[in-house]
């Protein structure tokens, strides 16, 4: 079997090559961006999370995206019924979820992410919409590196009581 492929001439990335399987369409394109439906998620470092939303229909437009697990595993938006019933979604559709990353120029620690409006991407269909979530506690500017940190720390607070209970555990044993 033959895959169909589409070339694109990235600005940034040069001829970019992708198998049609992997374009993902948006039915109303991005937020800012409505006429661009088709891209694709380019991942140029394996060990990176962050990836690259590259248009296909426009060779200088590109967003640098991630999978919030990586900073936020417990992401959890609610989307409308209107998006989820859009994009063909019920229990068992597997879905990936992307947000949008803004890097300031010259301060890469003050990245940010837009967690008020995911992509949300039907994987069976590669159907893709960028929709509002429903919940208060997302914002369009989430620091993740602060996430990031914020992790860590707690991470470490709970290995820190692990070895204390341990310790004390050991202590009353003897």
């Amino acid at each position: 079997m033959t895959m169909t492929k589409t070339c694109i001439d990235s600005t940034r990335f040069g001829r970019i090559e992708v198998d049609e399987e992997a374009v993902i369409t948006f039915t109303q394109g991005l937020f800012g961006f409505e006429d661009y439906r088709r891209f694709v998620v380019l991942c140029l470092d394996e060990k990176s999370p962050f990836r690259w939303l590259q248009s296909l229909e426009e060779p200088s437009l590109a967003f640098v995206v991630i999978e919030p697990r990586h900073f936020m595993p417990d992401y959890a938006p609610t989307i409308s019924d209107a998006d989820a019933e859009a994009l063909g979604l019920d229990a068992d559709t597997p879905v990936l979820t992307y947000v949008i990353v803004t890097i300031p120029a010259g301060k890469p620690e003050q990245m940010t992410a837009n967690l008020m409006g995911p992509i949300i991407i039907n994987a069976a269909t590669r159907c893709a919409r960028q929709v509002i979530v429903e919940d208060d506690c997302y914002s369009t500017k989430h620091n993740i590196l602060q996430e990031l940190t914020k992790r860590r720390e707690e991470a470490r607070e709970g290995t820190d009581a692990g070895t204390y209970a341990q310790s004390q555990s050991e202590h009353s044993n003897r």
